[in-house]
């Protein structure tokens, strides 16, 4: 069974930083696309930044310069580098894996294709 574990948000004013981290366990396959998505109440879950099999980074218009995401010292565990946070960027993060590339718009966040792996996510409150 896949379990995903996302960690790592909080509570910061607009210009602080925080760092994201993921775990998936349990997952069949070697090789694997991970991304992070987010999704605020009431409004559709979109891309943030995804890392292929192939290692092609995709990172949204929206936080491009600001946001940076790395895989980390072992395969199942991504991170999420955000620094100069915006208000508009408070959401619930989640982390996903997939077999294939991820395939979603880096120009909206619009997600191509439904993903069903996701955890609990994590809360990242940005202040004015």
């Amino acid at each position: 069974q896949v379990q995903v574990s996302e960690s790592g948000g909080g509570s910061v004013q607009a210009g602080g930083s925080l760092t994201l981290s993921c775990t998936i366990s349990g997952y069949t396959y070697s090789t694997y696309s991970m991304g992070w998505f987010r999704q605020a109440p009431g409004k559709q879950r979109e891309g943030v930044a995804s890392i292929d099999m192939d290692g092609t980074i995709t990172a949204a218009d929206s936080v491009k310069g600001r946001f940076t995401v790395s895989k980390g010292n072992y395969k199942n565990t991504l991170h999420l580098q955000m620094n100069s946070l915006k208000p508009e960027d408070t959401d619930t993060y989640y982390c996903e894996a997939d077999p294939r590339p991820m395939d979603w718009v880096p120009s909206t966040g619009r997600m191509n294709r439904i993903l069903d792996k996701w955890g609990q996510g994590t809360l990242v409150t940005v202040s004015s």
